[in-house]
């Protein structure tokens, strides 16, 4: 590792790139998506247990709502409990600890946030979104779509959104 001055703090560079204090204190990551309902929830836990102690995790969204069911089967089926994770908005989020920003948003308008922290951006589909295929039913309200879909269908959404966070988490992983 080497050594730089960053303003009045002296930050170490791995060969990977990532920032450490002199300390040799832990990055801290946030997962950032709109809702932080799933896709940043199932991302915060699988960090957790993929990273370990090599990295803080927390994620956050624009618009937070309540944590998805859906996302807390998905990731108990692979043994990660997420169920005391907790929506939280970004403006709660002290911006001048993180160190890489991932933003999870696909088709929706992803949060932007002001600072010097590294950003990635994995475009990964809301498996909360509706289903395209119940749009010809003309289903209106949320308890109606639910009606209308596959309960299988969605959640194998889900599990198709975790299995993409986790590959992504994983090769993140062996650059720390």
């Amino acid at each position: 590792t080497s050594g730089r001055c960053i303003g009045s703090a002296l930050v170490e560079e791995s060969s990977s790139g990532w920032r450490t204090d002199r300390d040799g204190h832990m990055k801290h990551i946030l997962f950032l998506c709109v809702a932080n309902s799933a896709r940043s929830q199932m991302a915060e836990g699988l960090a957790r247990k993929i990273l370990g102690g090599q990295a803080e995790v927390s994620s956050a969204g624009s618009e937070p709502a309540s944590v998805n069911p859906h996302a807390i089967e998905a990731m108990a089926k692979i043994g990660i409990d997420i169920t005391s994770q907790s929506s939280k908005s970004v403006d709660t989020i002290d911006l001048s600890n993180l160190d890489l920003v991932v933003t999870l948003c696909a088709e929706e308008v992803c949060p932007v946030l002001p600072g010097h922290a590294r950003l990635l951006h994995w475009p990964i589909a809301d498996p909360a979104a509706e289903d395209p295929a119940t749009e010809d039913h003309g289903v209106e309200d949320a308890a109606a779509q639910n009606a209308v879909e596959d309960p299988a269908e969605r959640l194998a959404r889900f599990h198709l959104a975790r299995d993409l966070i986790q590959e992504k988490i994983e090769a993140l992983a062996e650059g720390l």
